[in-house]
């Protein structure tokens, strides 16, 4: 539970389609309530996640709801919710990492399947033979 709830101001519809699937937000560890108008109170944000843009993931998740459209299975929206959401609390390229959060990643990712990839398809990690390391080095 957030301590202070964020408030996000969206459009009245976007608001309404958000608390509409609130429940099952809820259930993901997403808790959003309604706080006037077209704006939102973020109450809680799933644990998993950590330190997250609790504003930009309701923001994505919105984005999503509307791109999936009611034409797709509930499980399917679900889904595309959760990817969404392991997207934000996923370690962004940039980050500063120590020595034990690296090791512990690489021992997570080798527990994962398909930790190869990220939810959109995109590689995680890259694989280099010593010769291309050399290479890159000017080295050969």
């Amino acid at each position: 539970a957030l301590l202070i709830p964020e408030i996000v101001d969206l459009r009245p519809a976007d608001a309404a389609l958000l608390l509409d699937h609130a429940d099952t937000l809820a259930g993901l560890g997403l808790v959003v309530e309604p706080f006037g108008g077209g704006a939102i109170a973020i109450r809680e944000t799933p644990a998993i996640l950590g330190e997250v843009d609790a504003r930009g993931l309701v923001r994505d998740i919105v984005d999503e709801l509307h791109d999936e459209g009611a034409s797709r299975s509930v499980q399917s929206r679900i889904d595309a919710v959760l990817s969404r959401m392991a997207c934000h609390g996923s370690v962004r390229s940039g980050r500063r990492m120590r020595v034990e959060e690296m090791n512990a990643l690489l021992r997570e990712m080798e527990a994962t399947p398909l930790s190869g990839q990220c939810n959109h398809g995109r590689p995680t990690y890259v694989e280099l033979k010593l010769a291309d390391i050399e290479r890159l080095f000017g080295r050969t």
